[in-house]
């Protein structure tokens, strides 16, 4: 009982954040400090694990509602599949289970039961789905099977951060079926440039697009592909994978169809997703030292009207901030703030702190002239804008946030990518400055491990379409065959 409350006071303590601290002082620190005093999380009483209060889970539903009107837009359909895998199914597929081995959660007893097989808490769904589609595929008249699943998975980490990496997340996995292996990669890329736009036109994030490595691949898969995207301390966060599964798990359930020359033939399969790490993705990509900067399509509340009242104008002034917000709230995400409890600067503070992109202040001279001052979070900038003028106008400042939010982060993304030959200079910008770097690579294993042990950086994707800048991998001499983006990472 003594240590049960001792968790529970340490999770009170760590909850208590009484000023966010500075980026330039301690950016881990400053990270924790944005979460819990935005309330976006709360620690659980068991190691790795979170609740996801609602301001973090409002921006994980502004995801899911974006991904999954793109998702249905190209075919795919939403399903639901069990949380617990057998122990033999997963173990069918020996490279699969061994990349998840370390990290799995097992189910030995049910109820008063001890079970004849233990389960396996999904780490992901390719087993479990697998099974199912062994049974519901059975002629060429079944392709493709589209299929998303939005879940939980579990995966017991050592180390965890919230959003970032926890041992129990939300997600989405989707699972497709094709006929051949051009329609699997293309499925795979589909999905891949679908997390690209997505992550640009919506979160206000540029990503790199490419393919993984050999030593960095999905186990079991036949290719991986992945968006990554650069965050404020110099670190690369991998935003989301696409994979070609190719014919292996299909062999291994036996998962065939009837195709149309009456011969029997395996599928060929993909899987893609992404998880609530990317709430992580838009904190550290827009935050700054007040707090969160939310972009305006992925902001719960894009618009906070905020009354600066008085005893003699009180009346009036809510008579009129009501009229306004009922002028706006057909367009814009909006609420109105008449807490009478919290002063106007606690007020203004507090949503600074949320990342709310415009603060709309009305007070009596405001009314008298009619106008409202209106504050952009992203900037600070304060206008004075005509109330009549206000419907129209706040769209469009709206559009020019999100787009000013994605100018800034390519910008910063821009300032921090080298390019070179250099391994020395290399190790010494990882060492020092962080960044992405951009080098021409000989694709052996060996060498990816060598960098990994001598600068802690990894090859983060290897970009499409590019060839190398010099015919010599910048790290072991030999010959370069194609170009890699290097970097520390989450």
């Amino acid at each position: 009982m003594a240590q049960k409350n001792g968790q529970n006071k340490q999770a009170q303590n760590k909850e208590f954040v009484k000023e966010i601290t500075p980026k330039a002082v301690d950016y881990s620190q400053w990270y924790i400090d944005v979460i819990l005093k935005t309330k976006m999380m709360d620690y659980a009483p068991m190691k790795g694990f979170m609740a996801i209060r609602p301001l973090g889970y409002a921006l994980w539903e502004k995801i899911q509602e974006q991904l999954d009107r793109r998702f249905k837009a190209t075919g795919h359909e939403n399903a639901y599949f069990p949380t617990f895998i057998p122990k033999g199914l997963l173990e069918k597929e020996a490279e699969h289970v061994e990349g998840f081995a370390p990290e799995l959660a097992w189910v030995t007893k049910g109820g008063n039961e001890i079970l004849n097989e233990p389960l396996a808490v999904r780490p992901t769904s390719e087993a479990i789905i697998c099974d199912f589609y062994s049974r519901w595929i059975q002629s060429w008249r079944d392709l493709p099977v589209l299929i998303n699943q939005w879940c939980n998975v579990v995966r017991w980490e050592k180390s965890t951060r919230p959003f970032l990496r926890t041992s129990e997340f939300l997600w989405q996995e989707g699972h497709t079926c094709h006929r051949n292996e051009e329609d699997a990669e293309e499925e795979t890329l589909k999905m891949l440039e679908v997390y690209r736009e997505f992550l640009e036109t919506e979160m206000a994030i540029p990503a790199l697009a490419g393919r993984k490595t050999e030593r960095e691949k999905f186990a079991g898969s036949l290719r991986t592909y992945c968006v990554e995207a650069l965050m404020t301390d110099g670190r690369a966060l991998q935003a989301g994978t696409s994979h070609n599964l190719g014919q292996h798990f299909a062999k291994v359930f036996d998962i065939t169809y009837l195709d149309q020359d009456d011969q029997l033939k395996h599928v060929w399969q993909t899987s893609w997703g992404v998880s609530t790490r990317l709430i992580g993705a838009l904190i550290m990509v827009h935050g700054d030292d007040r707090g969160l900067v939310l972009p305006p399509r992925m902001a719960p509340i894009q618009t906070v009207i905020v009354p600066i009242l008085s005893k003699k104008d009180r009346d009036r002034i809510l008579e009129a901030v009501r009229e306004l917000e009922g002028s706006l709230k057909e367009n814009v995400r909006i609420k109105l703030d008449v807490r009478e409890e919290y002063s106007p600067g606690w007020k203004f503070n507090d949503w600074e702190m949320r990342g709310i992109p415009i603060r709309i202040e009305v007070g009596p001279r405001d009314l008298d002239k009619g106008q409202v001052v209106l504050v952009r979070r992203d900037t600070g900038e304060k206008q004075f804008i005509s109330r009549e003028d206000l419907p129209a106008l706040l769209p469009q400042l709206l559009d020019q946030i999100q787009n000013d939010m994605l100018q800034r982060a390519l910008e910063f993304r821009k300032a921090n990518t080298r390019s070179g030959s250099d391994y020395e200079e290399f190790k010494r910008i990882m060492e020092n400055e962080r960044g992405l770097f951009l080098a021409p690579w000989c694709g052996e294993d060996s060498c990816e491990e060598k960098v990994k042990d001598e600068t802690k950086a990894t090859i983060r994707c290897l970009p499409f379409d590019m060839e190398p800048e010099g015919d010599k991998c910048f790290a072991c001499g030999g010959k370069a065959i194609e170009a890699a983006y290097f970097a520390r990472a989450y």
